[in-house]
């Protein structure tokens, strides 16, 4: 017997393990972990929240000056416009408000992903400027869906589970009327791009092309240090993200974010 003769003999013996291989990489994929981290907390949301009062707008890609943002989910609420960005992690997670990344552990693997909440930041402000509302009229919430648990005290803002519908229950005081709730809604509707896979396949190559450019600003002009982001406590600036030294108040070298 020749080798090809034994090799298509195991084919035809093995064929059934080639698409089982191709459901546990898909499974094992960042975009698989991602729509499944979208869809529990969809679940969550029509579940917990009544759809009278709370209403959701899944996968809302819009257009920015420089590209395109996506957002995962929005709730538009008299209470409210909530801009709900998912993650899909277990183990233990570190980071704070400031930090450019975050971490991820699982026994001694340790993988650094992007702060959320400054994912989220572009998404709340592109929200703010497309509807012409104050920033207290929007609320960023980040929640981990998944066995994962904080080792580092968080933002209220920043749950996991059903923790995100008690955050947006906590928000009671009204800021829209019925009128404004459905203006809100048509006017994303209206502004949102169509889902196709050329909308996804443009937002991929500018959130990668983002990334490396944000990459590239890593060293303080005056010192080399690394910079970290950070936001202004006091002033016009109130709110502002802008790179600032890792050793402030040793050096205080800034660039703007």
């Amino acid at each position: 017997m020749d080798f090809t003769s034994t090799i298509l003999q195991l084919f035809y013996k093995l064929w059934w393990l080639i698409p089982i291989v191709i459901v546990l990489e898909i499974i094992k994929s960042p975009w698989f972990k991602g729509v499944t981290g979208e869809s529990l907390a969809n679940l969550n949301i029509k579940l917990f929240l009544d759809e009278n009062k709370y209403h959701l707008l899944k996968n809302v890609t819009l257009s920015t000056e420089d590209g395109t943002t996506q957002i995962d989910h929005i709730i538009v609420s008299e209470y409210g416009v909530f801009v709900v960005e998912t993650k899909n992690m277990k183990g233990w997670i570190f980071g704070s408000s400031n930090q450019k990344y975050w971490t991820q552990q699982i026994y001694r693997y340790k993988n650094k992903f992007q702060n959320p909440l400054h994912q989220n930041y572009k998404h709340t402000k592109t929200i703010e400027h497309l509807l012409g509302l104050h920033s207290d009229q929007i609320f960023s919430v980040v929640v981990f869906i998944g066995e994962s648990t904080f080792k580092t005290k968080m933002p209220e803002n920043v749950t996991s589970g059903r923790g995100l519908i008690r955050f947006i229950k906590s928000k009671q005081k009204r800021v829209f009327s019925d009128v404004e709730v459905a203006d809100i809604k048509h006017k994303i509707g209206v502004g949102k791009i169509a889902p196709s896979l050329k909308t996804s396949r443009r937002h991929i190559k500018h959130v990668k092309t983002i990334v490396a450019q944000k990459e590239k600003q890593k060293k303080c002009p005056k010192c080399g240090s690394e910079m970290v982001i950070r936001e202004a406590k006091k002033g016009v600036n109130t709110g502002k993200k802008f790179w600032g030294c890792s050793t402030f108040p040793k050096c205080r070298g800034i660039v703007d974010y």
